[in-house]
């Protein structure tokens, strides 16, 4: 089985963060948001690895070559143009030779949920497709696809319905395991209104001329949409021990208290009588100034904080 990963998101709700580098590079305690993805495929036996980037997206392409510590075979694909989740899976088509798991690059699920996925996907032949599902509040079925399930088995996905039209309250999440079936219809996929090709038209075609398609449903995930996502995710991440706590900032000054859980990269320079942490991640090669207090917050790589400011609860870059 491959993994395929789509990461050429813009990442426009996350300006000005994303202005310095891509949604998918983004961290979390230490590791881009997209290899924390491949991390919940990576620990259910796949190593084989297809990313969707963008033309302009350098960094991804250098991190895994020389940074990374994950051992998987990585094939990088380029999305020319930000034309849907359909338009970036028939990028990678041509490098899909099997059963593969997709997901969105700003989507965590538990290695125990993909591994679910996974088991599910392997029960027939028959079946082609397994979707995750999650319960929302019936006042955002707009925002995501929507599917109908009767006995099981999703009979109908439709992308962004008008909450009057939906089918329910089960959203599809932007996780799935497929089989190369729902390559064949990518083509046909028709440009929506919105100017994209939607990935949930595919699986349409999937539903009516194959059948076998069907979901698990999880309550929880963790997405990267906004700032305040970035700062949830890596407070998660502290809480729940992902990494041994990393203290190796460059100097910290005289009556300075850290306090954990806390992340410091190195190359970070802390003045005097600061208080840093809880829930407090920061990125390399940063400047803080004396009587700088910082809570449940992330600090960027190479930003500057000023004397006698106080962080909490923000992102700083």
């Amino acid at each position: 089985m491959q993994g395929v990963i789509l990461a050429a998101g813009k990442g426009s709700r996350l300006h000005p963060i994303t202005l310095k580098r891509s949604k998918a590079m983004l961290p979390i305690l230490g590791k881009p948001i997209v290899e924390r993805v491949m991390e919940t495929i990576y620990a259910n036996g796949i190593e084989d690895f297809v990313l969707v980037v963008s033309p302009d997206d350098r960094d991804i392409v250098k991190y895994f070559n020389e940074e990374s510590e994950l051992r998987a075979n990585i094939t990088f694909v380029v999305q020319e143009e930000r034309l849907g989740m359909a338009n970036a899976l028939q990028c990678a088509a041509p490098f899909i030779h099997q059963d593969f798991v997709l997901s969105a690059c700003d989507n965590l699920a538990s290695v125990k949920h993909v591994a679910e996925l996974i088991e599910r996907q392997q029960t027939s032949e028959a079946i082609h497709a397994t979707l995750s599902l999650m319960r929302i509040d019936p006042s955002s079925v707009g925002k995501t696809g929507i599917v109908e399930l009767v006995d099981g088995r999703i009979t109908r996905i439709v992308e962004k319905p008008r909450p009057e039209e939906a089918p329910s309250d089960i959203a599809s999440l932007p996780l799935y395991v497929f089989t190369p079936r729902i390559l064949d219809y990518l083509p046909r996929v028709p440009l929506s209104p919105r100017g994209e090709y939607e990935l949930q038209d595919a699986i349409q075609m999937l539903i009516e001329t194959d059948g076998g398609v069907q979901g698990v449903f999880v309550e929880n995930r963790l997405t990267l949409t906004g700032p305040d996502d970035l700062l949830a995710i890596n407070r998660h991440y502290l809480l729940n021990g992902y990494d041994r706590p990393q203290l190796a900032p460059f100097t910290v000054g005289n009556n300075t208290h850290l306090i954990t859980p806390l992340r410091i990269e190195q190359g970070t320079i802390i003045g005097d009588d600061c208080v840093i942490g809880p829930h407090v991640y920061i990125e390399r090669d940063c400047h803080i100034g004396s009587k700088v207090i910082i809570r449940d917050a992330v600090v960027l790589r190479e930003s500057v904080i000023e004397t006698g400011t106080t962080v909490t609860n923000q992102v700083v870059s």
